[in-house]
């Protein structure tokens, strides 16, 4: 298996992975799912910014992919950034997400990212909390039936990682997390 920054003809699988979360799971708040040309969107806009978007794959097929974004679009959040983790359904549960975020917050840590944030849909999601947790991401809070999916309410757990110095010390000049 390799892990690589995703490309623009990995983004049919990629839909199709997101897709399956948003009919079937609850670690997506989304109710429908959205079409290829919404998922190019998405990753162009996350690319554009020069941040991460990437793809774990396995003898030519994707597995899963992972991705990080600023947290809050005002500048002061520049070196927040929030991951996003889906897998094809298969391989849940076989490592993949967890090296795949290891990789991304090796990624943002080197452009400078101090904060990572997993927002994380439904207190019951054992798979993405425990993943967060194994790779050294703390509970720091939960937004209690924030979200209304398949007709029950929704918490959200809040985790968080510092990444390189955290808030020990002043970030570099350069806007190293794309930031707006």
């Amino acid at each position: 298996m390799q892990l690589r920054p995703s490309l623009p003809a990995d983004l049919t699988v990629i839909t199709a992975i997101y897709a399956h979360h948003v009919q079937h799971g609850t670690g997506t708040f989304e109710l429908e799912a959205p079409d290829e040309a919404e998922m190019a969107r998405r990753h162009a806009d996350v690319t554009g910014k020069g941040l991460p978007w990437l793809v774990a794959e396995d003898k030519g097929t994707v597995l899963g992919y992972a991705y990080a974004n600023h947290f809050r679009p005002r500048r002061a959040y520049r070196f927040c950034l929030e991951d996003s983790i889906y897998l094809a359904p298969a391989v849940q549960g076989r490592g993949v997400g967890r090296l795949l975020l290891a990789e991304l917050m090796a990624r943002c840590e080197a452009l400078g990212a101090r904060q990572m944030l997993a927002v994380i849909g439904d207190a019951a999601n054992a798979g993405s909390i425990g993943v967060h947790r194994t790779l050294g991401f703390e509970h720091t809070g939960v937004l209690k039936a924030s979200g209304w999916k398949f007709g029950r309410w929704l918490d959200v757990v809040l985790m968080q990682k510092a990444l390189g110095p955290g808030a020990s010390s002043d970030p570099a000049d350069r806007d190293a997390a794309g930031g707006t």
